[in-house]
């Protein structure tokens, strides 16, 4: 892991449950949503924020 301060390494877990969230909200929005365009839409932007947080946990590393 980094070299990181305790207000660094609380910032990033901060912004690491935002992006969880915004995973699993997106996800959702998906499953509820008919029209495949819009669907396909939430669904890469879950992806697109799956892709934030793993890189987020990697700073973790």
């Amino acid at each position: 892991m980094a070299n990181l301060t305790s207000k660094e390494l609380s910032a990033l877990e901060d912004q690491i449950s935002c992006e969880e969230t915004l995973v699993k909200k997106y996800e959702a929005l998906a499953c509820l949503c008919n029209d495949t365009k819009i669907q396909q839409n939430f669904n890469n932007y879950a992806n697109k924020h799956r892709a934030h947080y793993n890189t987020l946990v990697g700073f973790l590393q």
